[in-house]
Protein backbone atom coordinates (compact mmCIF):
# COMPACT_ATOMS: atom_id res chain seq x y z
CA UNK A 1 0.00 0.00 0.00
CA UNK A 2 2.68 2.30 0.92
CA UNK A 3 4.50 1.48 -2.23
CA UNK A 4 0.67 2.38 -4.44
CA UNK A 5 0.41 5.22 -2.42
CA UNK A 6 3.99 7.06 -3.60
CA UNK A 7 3.25 6.13 -6.99
CA UNK A 8 -0.18 7.67 -7.09
CA UNK A 9 1.65 11.13 -5.52
CA UNK A 10 4.01 11.07 -8.11
CA UNK A 11 1.28 10.76 -10.85
CA UNK A 12 -0.69 13.54 -9.16
CA UNK A 13 2.54 15.74 -9.31
CA UNK A 14 3.11 15.27 -12.89
CA UNK A 15 -0.77 16.18 -13.98
CA UNK A 16 0.21 19.06 -11.50
CA UNK A 17 3.40 19.60 -13.64
CA UNK A 18 1.44 19.28 -17.11
CA UNK A 19 -1.80 21.39 -15.72
CA UNK A 20 0.57 24.07 -14.84
CA UNK A 21 1.79 24.34 -18.24
CA UNK A 22 -1.28 23.48 -20.11
CA UNK A 23 -3.30 26.62 -18.42
CA UNK A 24 0.44 28.71 -19.03
CA UNK A 25 -0.45 27.98 -22.94
CA UNK A 26 -3.89 28.99 -22.71
CA UNK A 27 -3.54 31.73 -20.75
CA UNK A 28 -5.03 31.50 -18.09
CA UNK A 29 -4.34 31.67 -14.34
CA UNK A 30 -1.24 29.46 -13.26
CA UNK A 31 -2.50 26.95 -10.97
CA UNK A 32 0.34 26.78 -7.85
CA UNK A 33 0.17 25.52 -4.01
CA UNK A 34 -0.06 28.64 -1.83
CA UNK A 35 1.50 27.53 0.32
CA UNK A 36 4.84 26.79 -1.57
CA UNK A 37 7.56 29.27 -1.78
CA UNK A 38 8.68 29.27 -5.44
CA UNK A 39 12.18 30.65 -6.49
CA UNK A 40 13.57 32.26 -9.80
CA UNK A 41 17.23 32.56 -10.14
CA UNK A 42 18.04 35.50 -12.80
CA UNK A 43 21.45 36.20 -13.79
CA UNK A 44 22.08 39.22 -16.32
CA UNK A 45 24.46 41.67 -17.75
CA UNK A 46 24.22 45.13 -19.79
CA UNK A 47 26.96 47.50 -21.94
CA UNK A 48 28.86 44.61 -22.64
CA UNK A 49 30.51 46.79 -25.73
CA UNK A 50 32.44 44.83 -27.38
CA UNK A 51 33.97 43.09 -24.52
CA UNK A 52 34.37 39.83 -26.14
CA UNK A 53 38.31 38.89 -25.13
CA UNK A 54 39.56 39.01 -21.12
CA UNK A 55 41.96 41.67 -20.47
CA UNK A 56 44.40 41.48 -17.79
CA UNK A 57 42.37 38.54 -16.38
CA UNK A 58 39.05 41.19 -16.16
CA UNK A 59 35.84 39.94 -17.85
CA UNK A 60 35.62 37.90 -21.37
CA UNK A 61 32.85 36.11 -23.12
CA UNK A 62 34.61 32.66 -22.31
CA UNK A 63 34.88 33.72 -18.71
CA UNK A 64 31.64 34.62 -18.05
CA UNK A 65 30.23 31.44 -19.96
CA UNK A 66 32.00 29.88 -17.35
CA UNK A 67 30.27 31.19 -14.85
CA UNK A 68 27.13 30.80 -16.06
CA UNK A 69 27.84 27.04 -16.33
CA UNK A 70 28.31 27.11 -12.80
CA UNK A 71 25.13 28.58 -12.09
CA UNK A 72 23.09 26.49 -14.47
CA UNK A 73 24.89 23.57 -12.84
CA UNK A 74 23.36 24.26 -9.58
CA UNK A 75 19.96 23.76 -11.02
CA UNK A 76 16.50 25.42 -10.37
CA UNK A 77 14.74 27.86 -12.29
CA UNK A 78 17.26 30.34 -14.39
CA UNK A 79 16.49 33.39 -16.27
CA UNK A 80 19.71 35.02 -18.24
CA UNK A 81 18.97 38.67 -19.49
CA UNK A 82 21.12 41.75 -21.12
CA UNK A 83 19.81 45.00 -21.05
CA UNK A 84 21.67 46.33 -24.01
CA UNK A 85 24.08 47.59 -25.87
CA UNK A 86 25.76 44.87 -27.23
CA UNK A 87 27.35 46.28 -29.76
CA UNK A 88 30.57 49.34 -30.30
CA UNK A 89 33.57 48.88 -27.97
CA UNK A 90 36.61 46.83 -29.48
CA UNK A 91 38.10 46.30 -32.97
CA UNK A 92 37.55 42.65 -32.72
CA UNK A 93 33.72 43.25 -31.95
CA UNK A 94 33.01 46.46 -34.22
CA UNK A 95 35.06 44.54 -37.34
CA UNK A 96 31.97 41.93 -37.65
CA UNK A 97 29.50 44.34 -36.16
CA UNK A 98 28.87 42.05 -32.68
CA UNK A 99 28.44 38.42 -34.75
CA UNK A 100 30.90 36.77 -32.33
CA UNK A 101 29.16 38.69 -29.25
CA UNK A 102 26.01 37.25 -30.41
CA UNK A 103 27.11 33.72 -31.03
CA UNK A 104 28.77 33.94 -27.56
CA UNK A 105 25.02 34.49 -25.98
CA UNK A 106 23.78 32.01 -28.27
CA UNK A 107 26.16 29.46 -26.11
CA UNK A 108 25.47 31.15 -22.92
CA UNK A 109 21.51 30.74 -23.76
CA UNK A 110 20.84 34.24 -22.82
CA UNK A 111 16.56 34.19 -23.31
CA UNK A 112 16.32 38.26 -23.93
CA UNK A 113 17.75 41.38 -24.71
CA UNK A 114 16.92 45.14 -24.81
CA UNK A 115 17.84 47.39 -27.53
CA UNK A 116 20.48 49.99 -26.23
CA UNK A 117 21.07 52.84 -28.05
CA UNK A 118 24.39 51.41 -29.71
CA UNK A 119 22.02 48.84 -31.42
CA UNK A 120 21.23 52.09 -33.71
CA UNK A 121 25.00 53.37 -34.45
CA UNK A 122 24.88 51.27 -37.92
CA UNK A 123 22.58 50.76 -40.32
CA UNK A 124 19.20 49.34 -39.73
CA UNK A 125 19.91 46.40 -41.72
CA UNK A 126 23.19 45.27 -39.43
CA UNK A 127 20.42 45.44 -36.43
CA UNK A 128 17.89 43.25 -38.30
CA UNK A 129 20.85 40.63 -39.26
CA UNK A 130 21.72 41.12 -35.42
CA UNK A 131 18.19 39.85 -34.95
CA UNK A 132 18.22 37.37 -37.08
CA UNK A 133 21.44 35.36 -35.89
CA UNK A 134 20.84 35.67 -32.32
CA UNK A 135 18.94 32.76 -30.84
CA UNK A 136 16.94 35.00 -28.72
CA UNK A 137 14.45 37.63 -29.29
CA UNK A 138 15.48 41.51 -28.50
CA UNK A 139 12.48 42.88 -26.82
CA UNK A 140 11.11 46.24 -26.75
CA UNK A 141 7.62 47.86 -26.47
CA UNK A 142 8.67 51.52 -27.59
CA UNK A 143 10.07 51.37 -30.54
CA UNK A 144 7.78 50.77 -33.53
CA UNK A 145 8.56 50.97 -37.79
CA UNK A 146 6.36 52.51 -40.21
CA UNK A 147 4.34 49.84 -40.26
CA UNK A 148 3.00 50.15 -36.74
CA UNK A 149 4.55 47.13 -35.95
CA UNK A 150 7.27 46.26 -32.92
CA UNK A 151 10.97 46.32 -33.81
CA UNK A 152 11.43 42.89 -31.83
CA UNK A 153 9.06 41.49 -29.48
CA UNK A 154 7.64 43.78 -27.03
CA UNK A 155 7.85 41.12 -24.63
CA UNK A 156 8.10 37.61 -23.65
CA UNK A 157 6.22 35.52 -21.04
CA UNK A 158 8.13 32.60 -19.57
CA UNK A 159 6.27 29.86 -17.80
CA UNK A 160 7.77 27.84 -14.38
CA UNK A 161 5.94 25.46 -12.11
CA UNK A 162 3.88 27.36 -9.90
CA UNK A 163 4.12 30.78 -11.40
CA UNK A 164 4.33 32.73 -14.76
CA UNK A 165 6.87 36.02 -15.32
CA UNK A 166 6.59 38.65 -17.99
CA UNK A 167 8.95 40.49 -19.45
CA UNK A 168 8.87 43.55 -21.57
CA UNK A 169 11.80 46.04 -22.89
CA UNK A 170 12.30 49.41 -23.18
CA UNK A 171 14.92 51.83 -25.07
CA UNK A 172 15.55 55.15 -24.09
CA UNK A 173 14.31 58.12 -25.91
CA UNK A 174 17.73 59.73 -25.69
CA UNK A 175 18.74 57.13 -28.49
CA UNK A 176 17.28 60.25 -30.88
CA UNK A 177 19.77 62.69 -29.58
CA UNK A 178 22.62 60.76 -29.42
CA UNK A 179 22.48 57.98 -31.87
CA UNK A 180 20.84 57.77 -35.77
CA UNK A 181 18.15 55.48 -35.72
CA UNK A 182 16.30 54.64 -39.17
CA UNK A 183 13.85 57.58 -40.28
CA UNK A 184 11.67 54.54 -40.27
CA UNK A 185 10.89 54.06 -36.63
CA UNK A 186 9.20 55.88 -34.33
CA UNK A 187 9.75 56.00 -30.41
CA UNK A 188 7.11 55.94 -27.39
CA UNK A 189 7.42 57.56 -24.55
CA UNK A 190 9.02 55.47 -21.81
CA UNK A 191 6.33 55.50 -18.90
CA UNK A 192 3.87 55.08 -21.37
CA UNK A 193 4.72 52.26 -22.85
CA UNK A 194 5.41 50.91 -19.61
CA UNK A 195 2.04 51.38 -18.17
CA UNK A 196 0.58 49.44 -21.37
CA UNK A 197 2.87 46.72 -20.74
CA UNK A 198 2.21 46.48 -17.16
CA UNK A 199 -1.50 46.70 -17.71
CA UNK A 200 -1.16 43.59 -20.24
CA UNK A 201 0.75 41.35 -18.85
CA UNK A 202 -0.66 41.83 -15.25
CA UNK A 203 -4.32 41.64 -16.63
CA UNK A 204 -4.96 39.69 -19.46
CA UNK A 205 -1.48 37.74 -19.38
CA UNK A 206 -1.95 37.30 -15.65
CA UNK A 207 1.41 37.46 -15.12
CA UNK A 208 2.27 36.46 -11.32
CA UNK A 209 5.89 38.57 -11.76
CA UNK A 210 6.56 41.47 -14.19
CA UNK A 211 10.37 42.49 -15.55
CA UNK A 212 11.28 45.44 -17.68
CA UNK A 213 14.42 44.97 -19.26
CA UNK A 214 15.44 48.10 -20.13
CA UNK A 215 18.20 50.48 -21.46
CA UNK A 216 17.32 53.51 -19.55
CA UNK A 217 20.26 54.06 -17.10
CA UNK A 218 19.30 55.21 -13.66
CA UNK A 219 21.51 58.36 -13.92
CA UNK A 220 19.59 61.19 -14.89
CA UNK A 221 21.76 62.96 -17.95
CA UNK A 222 18.96 65.68 -19.11
CA UNK A 223 16.30 67.14 -17.31
CA UNK A 224 13.51 65.38 -19.15
CA UNK A 225 15.16 61.68 -19.45
CA UNK A 226 12.82 58.81 -18.24
CA UNK A 227 15.25 57.03 -16.03
CA UNK A 228 14.42 53.97 -14.88
CA UNK A 229 13.68 54.99 -11.10
CA UNK A 230 11.71 57.84 -12.86
CA UNK A 231 9.56 54.52 -14.72
CA UNK A 232 9.52 52.92 -11.81
CA UNK A 233 8.19 55.83 -9.96
CA UNK A 234 5.84 56.64 -12.41
CA UNK A 235 4.05 52.97 -13.00
CA UNK A 236 3.04 50.71 -10.51
CA UNK A 237 3.26 46.83 -10.78
CA UNK A 238 6.71 46.44 -11.84
CA UNK A 239 8.52 43.95 -9.80
CA UNK A 240 12.27 44.16 -11.33
CA UNK A 241 13.88 46.55 -13.52
CA UNK A 242 16.87 44.90 -15.24
CA UNK A 243 18.61 48.31 -16.26
CA UNK A 244 21.35 48.85 -18.38
CA UNK A 245 23.10 52.34 -20.15
CA UNK A 246 24.82 54.38 -17.21
CA UNK A 247 27.16 51.64 -16.65
CA UNK A 248 26.12 51.74 -13.03
CA UNK A 249 28.08 49.66 -10.54
CA UNK A 250 25.63 48.69 -7.80
CA UNK A 251 26.41 46.60 -4.99
CA UNK A 252 22.59 46.09 -3.94
CA UNK A 253 19.24 46.78 -5.53
CA UNK A 254 17.86 50.40 -5.70
CA UNK A 255 14.26 50.60 -4.80
CA UNK A 256 11.53 52.39 -5.85
CA UNK A 257 7.82 52.83 -5.39
CA UNK A 258 8.25 49.14 -4.20
CA UNK A 259 9.99 48.21 -7.44
CA UNK A 260 14.01 46.61 -7.27
CA UNK A 261 16.11 48.01 -9.85
CA UNK A 262 19.72 46.30 -10.44
CA UNK A 263 22.52 47.08 -13.11
CA UNK A 264 25.92 45.39 -13.33
CA UNK A 265 28.43 47.97 -14.72
CA UNK A 266 30.09 47.50 -17.81
CA UNK A 267 31.80 45.27 -20.25
CA UNK A 268 30.64 41.59 -18.76
CA UNK A 269 32.92 42.74 -15.48
CA UNK A 270 30.00 41.21 -13.30
CA UNK A 271 27.21 39.10 -13.90
CA UNK A 272 24.06 40.43 -11.77
CA UNK A 273 22.92 37.50 -10.22
CA UNK A 274 19.81 37.34 -7.83
CA UNK A 275 16.68 35.18 -6.41
CA UNK A 276 12.95 35.90 -6.54
CA UNK A 277 10.89 34.10 -3.59
CA UNK A 278 7.56 33.49 -4.98
CA UNK A 279 4.82 32.79 -2.85
CA UNK A 280 0.57 32.58 -4.16
CA UNK A 281 1.84 34.78 -7.01
CA UNK A 282 3.23 37.42 -5.31
CA UNK A 283 6.93 38.23 -4.82
CA UNK A 284 8.08 38.28 -1.47
CA UNK A 285 12.11 38.51 -1.17
CA UNK A 286 14.40 39.22 -3.41
CA UNK A 287 18.46 38.77 -3.02
CA UNK A 288 20.89 40.01 -5.14
CA UNK A 289 24.73 40.65 -5.66
CA UNK A 290 26.98 41.61 -8.68
CA UNK A 291 29.49 38.43 -9.06
CA UNK A 292 33.09 39.45 -10.58
CA UNK A 293 34.12 37.91 -13.78
CA UNK A 294 37.79 37.26 -13.73
CA UNK A 295 39.99 33.93 -15.41
CA UNK A 296 41.46 33.27 -12.14
CA UNK A 297 37.62 32.49 -10.61
CA UNK A 298 36.17 31.58 -13.62
CA UNK A 299 38.92 29.69 -16.46
CA UNK A 300 37.61 30.59 -19.73
CA UNK A 301 35.03 28.21 -21.40
CA UNK A 302 36.68 25.89 -24.43
CA UNK A 303 33.69 26.26 -26.36
CA UNK A 304 33.29 29.67 -26.68
CA UNK A 305 36.81 29.97 -27.31
CA UNK A 306 36.61 27.45 -29.81
CA UNK A 307 33.57 29.65 -31.35
CA UNK A 308 35.80 32.93 -31.23
CA UNK A 309 38.93 31.74 -32.43
CA UNK A 310 38.42 32.54 -36.25
CA UNK A 311 37.31 35.92 -35.66
CA UNK A 312 40.07 36.79 -33.34
CA UNK A 313 42.45 35.37 -36.20
CA UNK A 314 41.68 37.27 -38.64
CA UNK A 315 40.91 40.57 -36.30
CA UNK A 316 44.63 40.33 -35.65
CA UNK A 317 45.55 40.24 -39.75
CA UNK A 318 43.84 43.37 -39.63
CA UNK A 319 46.18 45.49 -37.30
CA UNK A 320 48.46 44.96 -40.35
CA UNK A 321 45.54 47.46 -42.61
CA UNK A 322 46.21 49.95 -43.89
CA UNK A 323 43.76 52.89 -43.18
CA UNK A 324 45.39 56.16 -43.89
CA UNK A 325 48.19 57.52 -46.45
CA UNK A 326 50.07 59.89 -45.33
CA UNK A 327 52.71 62.14 -48.00
CA UNK A 328 55.37 62.81 -44.86
CA UNK A 329 55.47 61.54 -41.46
CA UNK A 330 53.28 63.33 -38.39
CA UNK A 331 56.35 63.73 -36.49
CA UNK A 332 55.66 64.10 -32.10
CA UNK A 333 58.71 65.29 -31.98
CA UNK A 334 60.06 65.96 -27.77
CA UNK A 335 56.50 65.49 -26.87
CA UNK A 336 55.73 68.28 -28.89
CA UNK A 337 51.62 67.84 -28.72
CA UNK A 338 52.03 68.99 -24.79
CA UNK A 339 53.58 72.34 -25.99
CA UNK A 340 52.12 74.06 -29.15
CA UNK A 341 49.30 73.01 -31.95
CA UNK A 342 50.85 69.58 -33.82
CA UNK A 343 49.87 68.16 -37.18
CA UNK A 344 48.83 64.78 -34.92
CA UNK A 345 47.14 66.61 -32.70
CA UNK A 346 45.31 68.11 -35.52
CA UNK A 347 44.20 64.99 -37.11
CA UNK A 348 43.18 63.44 -33.55
CA UNK A 349 40.99 66.13 -32.55
CA UNK A 350 39.36 66.69 -35.98
CA UNK A 351 39.07 62.95 -36.06
CA UNK A 352 36.80 62.86 -32.93
CA UNK A 353 34.38 65.54 -34.49
CA UNK A 354 33.78 63.71 -37.80
CA UNK A 355 33.52 60.34 -36.05
CA UNK A 356 30.47 61.74 -34.16
CA UNK A 357 29.35 63.86 -37.35
CA UNK A 358 29.26 60.87 -39.67
CA UNK A 359 27.18 59.28 -36.77
CA UNK A 360 24.73 61.96 -36.65
CA UNK A 361 25.69 63.81 -33.45
CA UNK A 362 26.14 67.46 -33.92
CA UNK A 363 28.86 69.17 -32.17
CA UNK A 364 30.41 72.16 -31.92
CA UNK A 365 33.88 71.44 -31.87
CA UNK A 366 36.17 68.49 -30.52
CA UNK A 367 39.73 68.30 -28.34
CA UNK A 368 41.68 66.23 -26.71
CA UNK A 369 44.83 66.14 -23.80
CA UNK A 370 48.13 66.16 -26.25
CA UNK A 371 49.63 63.53 -23.21
CA UNK A 372 47.07 61.14 -24.55
CA UNK A 373 49.24 60.88 -27.80
CA UNK A 374 52.15 58.77 -27.69
CA UNK A 375 53.96 58.20 -31.04
CA UNK A 376 54.41 59.60 -34.63
CA UNK A 377 52.86 58.34 -37.69
CA UNK A 378 55.09 57.45 -40.82
CA UNK A 379 55.51 58.83 -43.73
CA UNK A 380 53.32 56.60 -46.61
CA UNK A 381 51.22 53.36 -45.25
CA UNK A 382 49.40 54.26 -41.84
CA UNK A 383 48.45 50.76 -40.44
CA UNK A 384 45.35 49.96 -37.82
CA UNK A 385 48.36 48.99 -35.43
CA UNK A 386 50.28 52.51 -35.89
CA UNK A 387 47.10 54.14 -35.09
CA UNK A 388 47.02 52.15 -31.56
CA UNK A 389 50.40 53.17 -31.23
CA UNK A 390 49.74 56.44 -31.20
CA UNK A 391 46.68 56.26 -29.22
CA UNK A 392 47.38 53.29 -26.94
CA UNK A 393 45.51 53.70 -23.85
CA UNK A 394 41.66 52.59 -23.90
CA UNK A 395 40.25 56.34 -24.00
CA UNK A 396 36.51 56.04 -24.69
CA UNK A 397 35.06 58.97 -26.66
CA UNK A 398 32.93 61.29 -25.10
CA UNK A 399 30.10 63.99 -26.16
CA UNK A 400 29.88 66.97 -23.48
CA UNK A 401 27.88 69.98 -23.29
CA UNK A 402 28.80 73.11 -21.64
CA UNK A 403 26.82 76.60 -20.60
CA UNK A 404 28.49 79.38 -21.90
CA UNK A 405 30.05 80.50 -18.82
CA UNK A 406 30.90 77.09 -18.01
CA UNK A 407 32.56 77.37 -21.42
CA UNK A 408 34.31 80.72 -20.08
CA UNK A 409 35.53 78.74 -17.27
CA UNK A 410 37.47 75.89 -19.25
CA UNK A 411 39.06 78.26 -21.86
CA UNK A 412 40.49 80.31 -18.61
CA UNK A 413 41.53 76.80 -16.91
CA UNK A 414 43.56 76.00 -20.47
CA UNK A 415 46.43 78.30 -20.02
CA UNK A 416 47.13 77.20 -16.24
CA UNK A 417 48.85 74.29 -17.44
CA UNK A 418 52.37 74.87 -18.53
CA UNK A 419 54.40 74.02 -21.66
CA UNK A 420 54.70 70.21 -21.36
CA UNK A 421 51.55 69.33 -19.33
CA UNK A 422 49.87 66.13 -20.88
CA UNK A 423 46.59 68.04 -20.12
CA UNK A 424 48.07 71.16 -22.81
CA UNK A 425 45.35 70.39 -25.58
CA UNK A 426 44.98 69.60 -28.80
CA UNK A 427 41.67 71.42 -30.44
CA UNK A 428 39.75 71.22 -33.55
CA UNK A 429 39.45 73.19 -36.57
CA UNK A 430 36.70 75.28 -35.28
CA UNK A 431 38.29 76.51 -32.19
CA UNK A 432 41.10 78.83 -32.59
CA UNK A 433 42.84 81.01 -29.94
CA UNK A 434 46.58 82.73 -28.96
CA UNK A 435 48.59 81.38 -25.72
CA UNK A 436 51.41 83.22 -24.27
CA UNK A 437 53.88 82.37 -21.82
CA UNK A 438 57.25 83.18 -20.38
CA UNK A 439 60.52 82.02 -21.81
CA UNK A 440 60.07 78.72 -19.45
CA UNK A 441 56.88 77.78 -20.74
CA UNK A 442 54.94 79.32 -17.58
CA UNK A 443 52.44 81.77 -16.61
CA UNK A 444 50.27 81.18 -18.95
CA UNK A 445 47.39 83.91 -20.89
CA UNK A 446 44.88 83.08 -22.89
CA UNK A 447 43.15 85.71 -25.74
CA UNK A 448 41.18 85.74 -28.84
CA UNK A 449 39.25 82.60 -28.06
CA UNK A 450 36.57 81.66 -31.47
CA UNK A 451 34.69 79.31 -31.63
CA UNK A 452 33.39 78.89 -35.03
CA UNK A 453 34.88 82.14 -35.61
CA UNK A 454 32.47 83.45 -33.08
CA UNK A 455 33.34 84.87 -29.60
CA UNK A 456 32.40 83.04 -26.31
CA UNK A 457 28.54 83.42 -25.64
CA UNK A 458 27.86 83.61 -21.96
CA UNK A 459 24.27 82.93 -22.90
CA UNK A 460 24.74 79.71 -25.19
CA UNK A 461 25.81 76.28 -24.76
CA UNK A 462 28.27 74.44 -26.67
CA UNK A 463 28.68 70.87 -27.51
CA UNK A 464 32.00 69.22 -27.53
CA UNK A 465 33.54 65.93 -28.12
CA UNK A 466 37.26 64.80 -26.09
CA UNK A 467 37.77 61.47 -24.12
CA UNK A 468 36.22 60.20 -21.01
CA UNK A 469 39.70 61.45 -18.78
CA UNK A 470 39.02 64.37 -19.83
CA UNK A 471 35.28 64.46 -19.09
CA UNK A 472 35.73 62.74 -16.14
CA UNK A 473 37.87 65.78 -14.63
CA UNK A 474 41.43 64.36 -15.90
CA UNK A 475 44.57 66.76 -15.57
CA UNK A 476 42.26 69.43 -13.60
CA UNK A 477 39.57 70.19 -15.99
CA UNK A 478 37.15 69.68 -13.14
CA UNK A 479 34.74 72.22 -15.02
CA UNK A 480 33.89 69.50 -17.82
CA UNK A 481 31.92 67.93 -14.94
CA UNK A 482 29.34 70.43 -15.07
CA UNK A 483 28.30 69.32 -18.59
CA UNK A 484 24.64 69.48 -18.43
CA UNK A 485 24.66 66.06 -21.15
CA UNK A 486 26.77 64.04 -20.93
CA UNK A 487 26.94 61.37 -23.73
CA UNK A 488 29.46 57.90 -23.74
CA UNK A 489 29.87 57.07 -27.12
CA UNK A 490 31.50 53.51 -26.27
CA UNK A 491 33.76 53.64 -29.44
CA UNK A 492 37.76 53.91 -28.17
CA UNK A 493 39.48 56.43 -29.51
CA UNK A 494 41.56 54.70 -31.94
CA UNK A 495 38.84 53.45 -33.46
CA UNK A 496 37.12 56.87 -34.11
CA UNK A 497 40.23 57.82 -35.99
CA UNK A 498 40.57 54.49 -37.73
CA UNK A 499 36.86 55.27 -39.10
CA UNK A 500 37.49 58.63 -39.75
CA UNK A 501 40.48 58.08 -41.53
CA UNK A 502 39.13 55.30 -44.02
CA UNK A 503 36.49 57.84 -44.47
CA UNK A 504 39.22 60.68 -46.03
CA UNK A 505 40.61 60.40 -49.52
CA UNK A 506 43.69 61.65 -50.66
CA UNK A 507 46.69 61.47 -48.59
CA UNK A 508 47.15 63.48 -45.79
CA UNK A 509 49.95 65.80 -45.20
CA UNK A 510 51.08 67.28 -41.43
CA UNK A 511 50.59 70.68 -41.43
CA UNK A 512 48.98 72.68 -39.31
CA UNK A 513 46.49 75.73 -39.42
CA UNK A 514 47.34 77.95 -36.92
CA UNK A 515 44.40 77.09 -34.95
CA UNK A 516 46.68 77.58 -31.51
CA UNK A 517 49.38 80.69 -31.56
CA UNK A 518 51.55 79.99 -29.02
CA UNK A 519 53.88 83.57 -27.83
CA UNK A 520 56.97 82.63 -25.84
CA UNK A 521 57.43 79.57 -24.28
CA UNK A 522 60.16 76.81 -24.60
CA UNK A 523 61.11 76.17 -28.19
CA UNK A 524 61.64 72.16 -28.26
Amino acid sequence: MKKAGKIAALIVAIAFIFSSVAFAASGSKVIRDPDTVYTLKIMHTNDHHGATLSKDGKYGLAERATYIKSVREEGGNILLLDAGDINTGSALSNMFHAEPDIMAYNLMGYEAAAFGNHEFDSDLDVLLNQMEIADYPFVCANIVDEDGDYLGRPYIIKDYVGFRVGIFGLTTLRTLTIASPDASLTFIDEIEAAADMVDLLRNEKNCDIVILLGHLGDVLETADQNTSIKVAEAVDGIDLIVDGHSHSFMTEPVCANGTYIVSSNEWGKYVGTGTLSIKNGKLIGFEWAPVEITSEAFPADAEVLAMLDPYIQESNASLKEVVLKTTAAFDAGNKWSRKWETPIGDLVADALVGYVRNHGVSVDFGFTNGGNIRASLPAGDVTRENIMTVLPFENYVYVITLTGEDMIDFANFIPTLNQGAGGFLQMSKEVSYTLEFDDNGNNGRISDVLINGEPIDPSATYRMVTNDYLSNGGDGYTVLTRSIDTYNTSMLMSDAVVEYAQSLGAPLSPVTDGRITVIGGVKD
